[in-house]
């Protein structure tokens, strides 16, 4: 078992989309941006009934400033606040009433936050960074390691996925970093430190930097400047989400800072772990673990949550993290647990030109993956080599009994409801086989032939359509001339944005205008996009 720690990163110029300058003026506290508000149904309502597991039962709720003592978390963190200035910043104070005024929303959301705080104040001491920033997560992702933009940011801290990889975070078909705490909280103080740094310590500067990307800051700044006008940030000409989003934060640290004046009740938070990390060597099955160890399924999933499948990666990415009160149930069930059946590998014929990058990309693995499966200590090819694919755990086959197999419906189940889906309608072409099309939208060819009612010997025809659905976090970019099927709520806009191409080349391509209504279930032509 080891405490939580971070890992370094590498400096990275977050790359933000430009967008027409919004109003300026500054959002109302009465129509706050959108948060999930969870119904007793859905799966997320299961997953804050987790997070109130996993604190301590019987804790006084009470009041937490200075003088509640120092065995809460509230008083080391708030003596490093350095950011918000109460109450001469009229914006900030409206956003603390905003919060103070939605009690039962901020108590769900640093709920979420419990397990989590005690590392993530540890790391910003570390650091010698500002305390406000451990409550960034309340405006990014209200706490929620399974947020989604419309943008494709990912996790408590909202990473574009470009951005992760930079900064050291791993996503593959195993596992999204973006929603594992420990590793988007590293990667997201060492980014927060390199703009503190840039900004020469002005942290409302490097806040909106961190919304709005450094470039456009800068640039901002630049042209101020030379026009002979303010530098401030909020002199800036800069989009609207990010003038509110700064003091939405300012705001926080003026709630923790004054509670007694905003009659605001901050939950009695222990000062100590909370959750453990277990260094596990080699893949460990979730199901079989929550079995022997006596887990609760939600609980393992959302302290998990950046694992897309049942089974943890085998190349070490990512740890377990558990309930501290079941840390040593854990380590017990793990020293005997026999390991998972190994997924089948698939072979690839080496061409002229090919190289391990190339290949990688191509069949969506990652060099040290073909490196481990072949055994590889160079990265040199030779033409006509035949070289292993990693398997894909989508391609496990579930293991076990009866009992096994519910666990194991019910925790795949969970997933995949938290986990969002693009959903696209594909054409089959001439000699394109499912194991193609499969390895294109990275999904198993079960999953193919689940989606669209296939037996495992149906043979499929150029023009066929197929549906397919992929998660988010590691689905394949479009390629030309494909299809997108519109979802509730979707607009032209947001599709523009989520498949980063031009609003009006997707116009064009549809023959839509600006006052086309869009349909759930139309189909849209996607001609080439990425993912963000």
């Amino acid at each position: 078992m080891m405490s939580l720690a971070a890992s370094g990163c590498a400096i990275h110029q977050q790359q933000v989309d430009d967008q027409q300058q919004a109003d300026r003026s500054f959002e109302t506290p009465e129509s706050p941006e959108r948060q999930r508000e969870p119904s007793p149904s859905d799966p997320f309502a299961a997953i804050d009934s987790a997070f109130e597991r996993l604190t301590p039962a019987g804790l006084p709720v009470r009041e937490s400033g200075p003088e509640a003592g120092s065995e809460l978390i509230w008083p080391r963190l708030m003596a490093r606040f350095r950011i918000a200035s109460c109450p001469e910043d009229s914006s900030a104070a409206r956003w603390a009433d905003w919060y103070a005024d939605n009690a039962e929303y901020m108590q769900r959301v640093l709920n979420r936050a419990q397990p989590w705080m005690h590392h993530i104040v540890n790391e910003i001491e570390a650091r010698d960074l500002p305390g406000e920033l451990a409550l960034l997560p309340v405006v990014e992702s209200a706490f929620d390691p399974f947020a989604y933009s419309h943008g494709r940011a990912a996790g408590p801290w909202q990473f574009l996925s470009g951005t992760a990889r930079d900064f050291g975070i791993t996503i593959n078909d195993w596992y999204d970093g973006r929603r594992d705490f420990v590793a988007a909280t590293a990667a997201a103080l060492d980014y927060l430190e390199y703009l503190g740094e840039l900004f020469d310590g002005d942290w409302a500067l490097a806040l909106a930097a961190y919304n709005a990307g450094q470039g456009r800051v800068g640039r901002a700044i630049r042209r101020n400047a030379a026009r002979g006008l303010g530098t401030e940030w909020h002199e800036l000409p800069l989009p609207r989400e990010t003038l509110n989003y700064v003091p939405k934060l300012k705001g926080l640290g003026c709630l923790f800072r004054d509670s007694t004046r905003y009659a605001f009740v901050l939950p009695a938070l222990e000062d100590r772990p909370h959750v453990a990390r277990i260094d596990v060597d080699g893949t460990v099955d979730l199901v079989a673990l929550a079995l022997a160890a006596e887990l609760d399924l939600a609980e393992l999933v959302t302290l998990n949550a950046g694992l897309n499948r049942h089974l943890m990666p085998p190349s070490g990415a990512a740890d377990l993290i558990v309930p501290l009160a079941a840390a040593e149930r854990v380590e017990q069930a793990l020293a005997v647990l026999p390991a998972p059946a190994p997924i089948p590998s698939r072979q690839v014929r080496i061409e002229r030109g090919d190289s391990l990058s190339v290949l990688a990309r191509r069949h969506g693995t990652s060099v040290d993956e073909l490196k481990r499966v072949n055994n590889l200590s160079g990265s040199r090819l030779i033409a006509g080599q035949t070289l292993a694919l990693p398997g894909k755990p989508g391609d496990a086959e579930p293991q076990g009994d009866e009992r096994y197999r519910q666990v194991y419906r019910e925790l795949t189940a969970l997933q995949q409801q938290l986990l969002p889906t693009d959903r696209f309608i594909h054409r089959v072409r001439s000699g394109e086989s499912l194991w193609v099309i499969a390895r294109r939208y990275g999904v198993s060819v079960r999953d193919l032939q689940r989606m669209n009612g296939l037996a495992g010997t149906t043979m499929i025809r150029p023009g066929q359509r197929l549906v397919i659905e992929t998660d988010r976090a590691v689905s394949a970019p479009l390629q030309r001339s494909e299809r997108y099927v519109v979802r509730q709520g979707d607009s032209l806009w947001l599709i523009s944005r989520r498949q980063r191409v031009g609003l009006d080349e997707l116009m064009r391509w549809n023959d839509l205008d600006a006052d086309s209504v869009l349909r759930p279930g139309q189909e849209l032509v996607i001609r080439g996009g990425s993912d963000a």
